[in-house]
């Protein structure tokens, strides 16, 4: 069986990580003079919005950190399903099949650019996700599933990631 697997591409997952460890160095220099630290004059609204921007951003900095072990292809596509681990969607969700696919896409979303697959048939992957990503995901009006995968983190520029999505799909039409 036809088998793509794509991994994750250390370099760029270097450079996210270091740039979002100075954004932290920022905010805790911000926290820091908020808190009067080098002026002595306490500013409430900027330490409260330093402080929570500053703790969100290390969470999401340290479980980023925990995950570079995990050496697993971070997207798999074969002639059957598509499985993914780029967005916390596509790992949420897991394996997909082919043949629900109704619609595949290339969209800038915020500071990404994003493959976005439509699947027909939502019933049928309800289950696998939690409500709040239901709800991102789910678009009731067209009774649609919307699955969104990076390419951030793997070898492949998001253009090239989507022709290998669709070269898949096509494949099963």
């Amino acid at each position: 069986m036809n088998e793509t697997n794509l991994y994750r591409n250390r370099r760029k997952t270097t450079q996210l990580l270091v740039i979002a460890g100075a954004i932290c160095l920022l905010l805790l220099l911000i926290l820091f003079y908020s808190i009067g630290l080098f002026d002595g004059i306490f500013k409430a609204k900027p330490t409260v919005f330093s402080a929570g921007a500053l703790l969100v951003l290390l969470i999401l900095l340290i479980v980023n950190l925990l995950s570079l072990r995990d050496k697993s292809a971070q997207i798999v596509l074969n002639e059957r399903y598509f499985l993914g681990k780029t967005t916390p969607l596509a790992k949420a969700f897991g394996q997909g099949e082919w043949q629900d696919v109704k619609f595949i896409d290339l969209q800038k979303v915020g500071g990404d650019t994003m493959i976005i697959v439509t699947l027909e048939n939502p019933g049928k992957y309800k289950d696998r996700l939690p409500s709040l990503l239901w709800k991102m995901a789910y678009q009731e009006s067209a009774q649609e599933l919307n699955i969104m995968y990076s390419a951030s983190t793997i070898d492949l520029e998001p253009s090239e990631l989507y022709q290998l999505f669709v070269s898949y799909w096509k494949r099963q039409k």
